[in-house]
């Protein structure tokens, strides 16, 4: 956004011009409305200058850690490879969807980082039965797991990067089909589900076809706090919505 420039009329210093002004300044000064004087309705025109984006390692430090999330096993994974093999969707409509489910850059962010948490699996007591374990770790295996990137974004870019996301979820609702890594992944249907808003936010459940009539539940979030985009997308066998690491991540962006 230009500021705006306030010109001022420059009086050229000759005798003749001296004269008007001096006979101006005496009949009543009117020339002060009219002398370039900028008035307090121009001066507010004047904007903040566009948001500047960060860059990657500036926006990878504001993911949540470990240290954050004690309940969760997190793993950190960096930008690069992030769009090294880009996710596709059989609707071009539906691709910002896609991206967030891959934890991929959605739009054109100057920084990047994403990671991932995983709930802890259930400690089991001392002398548990090998039973027991054995269903611990089919637990452990189908828990919750969320994909989490934050990016960083110049000018409006994080307004345009949320709005495409959101126009998505309008326009996929009947689902659509997610090609990543030559894997194909069937989603039936998304679902608008309540959010607690920040500067904008959706939440969406997803249902994903896992064949031979299994069905598996997930939740896609992404929110927008100034220049800065979360998204978040959860899976498991019964996912749950990722509230508490929402907030985390949210405050952790300041």
């Amino acid at each position: 956004m230009r500021s705006t420039l306030v010109r001022r009329t420059v009086l050229t210093a000759s005798a003749v011009s001296l004269a008007l002004l001096t006979s101006a300044c005496g009949s009543g000064g009117s020339d002060d409305k009219a002398g370039g004087k900028p008035s307090a309705s121009a001066a507010a025109t004047s904007a903040a200058p566009a948001a500047k984006g960060k860059s990657d390692a500036e926006t990878a430090a504001l993911l949540v850690t470990q240290a954050d999330l004690k309940d969760q096993i997190v793993s950190a994974q960096g930008a690069a490879g992030a769009a090294a093999v880009p996710a596709e969707a059989d609707n071009a409509a539906c691709k910002p969807l896609a991206q967030v489910q891959t934890a991929q850059k959605v739009g054109a962010p100057t920084g990047f980082g994403r990671t991932s948490a995983k709930a802890k699996p259930q400690e089991l007591p001392a002398g548990a039965s090998a039973e027991d374990k054995l269903k611990a770790g089919l637990l452990a295996l189908g828990g919750d797991q969320t994909l989490i990137t934050v990016a960083s974004y110049d000018g409006k870019g994080a307004e345009d990067a949320f709005a495409s996301v959101k126009a998505a979820g309008a326009a996929c609702s009947g689902g659509y089909t997610v090609t990543y890594e030559g894997d194909k992944t069937k989603l039936d249907s998304v679902t608008s589900a309540p959010v607690q808003a920040r500067d904008e936010a959706v939440h969406y459940t997803v249902v994903m076809d896992l064949g031979d009539g299994e069905k598996s539940t997930g939740h896609l979030v992404a929110v927008r706090k100034g220049n800065a985009l979360a998204t978040f997308y959860t899976f498991g066998t019964a996912a749950k919505f990722p509230g508490d690491l929402v907030d985390v991540q949210l405050t952790k962006l300041g």
